[in-house]
């Protein structure tokens, strides 16, 4: 037998005419060929003989390893055992106290109810670290979060539940002490209010002013928001009851119908109204006074005087120098460039002219020829006002401090020429006052607030001893 080494290989090579050598093989056996010669030839692969070393260094450090890791990984699922143990126990804990929260009728505080959510807040939080550090999913990680989830939905559902209303109750009450407290701190700070009869001006400024008292809707609806209103005005006639109620149309300009109620009682019920109809009013500067209505005539610079008892215009007269069509009306109320008033003397009216660059002017009327008797000019820009009255031949106006709230802020003295600036809190219902008219019948302001007819009682302060 001869062997041949070729490319890498052992050939083996048997004579055709011999037998063999028998040798101890571990290989399959192969397919040869024979050659020219009649020689057998085939081709085996012989195995690494050198023994690896490397590959066995490598795979003992591997061991290694993952025994380290192992352990690690070993310790770590022990420490997350016990405090799963922990979490089930406190979840356990917290599922009783929730339980006897609903079945009891004990009464528990806010205070009860966020220590409750702060605990299942920090095991929540534990729970996904525990969670995001195994990797993999894991069963009891997830039951454990999805019972910590129900826990927080069933303890807000507990407190929205809460069936005897105790937390709202007890907000409600506390808010209602606070009120109660600030109302008895302003009773102990006020002051005899001092009474003076109607139609005497034997006092000083307007000291307070009521809170709003709300009459009802204008009877045309909630969209015809600018107007006026006001009781009868003649203190001659104090015990001769007279509404008026003039709205004007929804585009806040035209006044074309009033309303004329014989009594209190009346207005409210809308009972035995009297309703006309004139052509064409213009503005919520509209006031009543001994039986005649005064308003400023559509488009013009003209004062109209309308009999209540025929409903015809008798007079008609230009205010001098006033200007018209919306020209300086009242901040947030359009035009609105006479504004009628009334007084414990009489009729007066309130407006600007080119010549004082906007500001207030004031003219005293004379109530049957409508000619002016005297006129007194201000420093107060009219369209930074938003309303303005006269009581005892004193002007005042009003501006917005927001939308409850507006401030008596300036006073103008015809008697004196004096003017100066003051602080009186009014509160309104609505956010715009379209109009305020004064009753020297008695003492109150009747306010158009937005269609609604509203009124409020005047406190004067005494006349300075001498």
């Amino acid at each position: 037998m001869k062997f041949f080494a070729v490319a890498g290989m052992l050939l083996l090579v048997i004579e055709a005419s011999g037998t063999p050598m028998r040798m101890e093989v571990p290989f399959a056996n192969m397919t040869g060929v024979l050659d020219d010669s009649g020689t057998c030839q085939c081709s085996v692969y012989l195995p690494d003989t050198s023994f690896p070393v490397q590959k066995v260094e490598n795979l003992e450090i591997l061991a290694q390893e993952l025994s380290v890791k192992f352990d690690s990984e070993l310790s770590k699922v022990s420490q997350y055992t016990k405090a799963i143990a922990l979490y089930e126990e406190r979840i356990l804990n917290l599922t009783i106290r929730i339980e006897q929260m609903e079945k009891t009728s004990v009464s528990y505080t806010e205070l009860d109810f966020q220590l409750i959510k702060l605990e299942i807040k920090e095991m929540e939080k534990l729970v996904t670290q525990l969670k995001t550090s195994l990797t993999g999913s894991n069963v009891i990680i997830d039951q454990l979060f999805v019972e910590i989830r129900n826990l927080s939905a069933l303890v807000n559902e507990v407190e929205l539940l809460d069936k005897n209303n105790i937390l709202a109750v007890r907000r409600e009450v506390a808010a209602l002490r606070a009120k109660l407290q600030e109302c008895e701190a302003a009773r102990n700070q006020s002051v005899n209010i001092p009474y003076f009869p109607p139609g005497n001006c034997g006092h000083g400024p307007i000291m307070n002013i009521s809170q709003p008292y709300m009459i009802q809707l204008n009877w045309r609806g909630f969209s015809y928001k600018y107007g006026a209103w006001g009781r009868y005005s003649s203190p001659l006639n104090p015990g001769n009851e007279l509404y008026w109620v003039a709205p004007l149309n929804t585009d806040g300009r035209y006044l074309e119908y009033y309303r004329l109620h014989n009594s209190y009682d009346d207005l409210l019920l809308f009972k035995a109204a009297k309703e006309y109809r004139i052509q064409y009013g213009q503005g919520s500067g509209t006031v009543v006074h001994n039986n005649y209505m005064y308003y400023n005539a559509h488009s013009s610079r003209n004062m109209a005087k309308l009999n209540l008892s025929t409903n015809t215009v008798e007079l008609s007269k230009s205010l001098p120098n006033a200007v018209y069509n919306d020209r300086f009306s009242y901040a947030g109320v359009s035009w609105q460039d006479m504004d009628f008033a009334v007084d414990e003397s009489g009729l007066w009216v309130i407006y600007s002219t080119e010549a004082s660059r906007g500001n207030i002017v004031i003219s005293r009327l004379n109530e049957t020829s409508l000619d002016v008797l005297n006129t007194w000019e201000t420093k107060q820009y009219r369209p930074s006002v938003s309303n303005a009255f006269i009581v005892c031949g004193v002007l005042y106006a009003t501006r917005p401090v927001n939308t409850r709230k507006e401030e008596i802020f300036y006073t103008f003295d015809t008697n004196t020429g004096r003017e100066r600036t003051i602080s009186i809190t009014v509160d309104k219902m609505l956010e715009t006052i379209q109009s305020i008219n004064y009753s020297p019948i008695d003492r109150k302001l009747y306010i158009y607030n937005d269609g609604y007819l509203i009124r409020h009682n005047l406190y004067f302060e005494p006349l300075p001893l001498a």
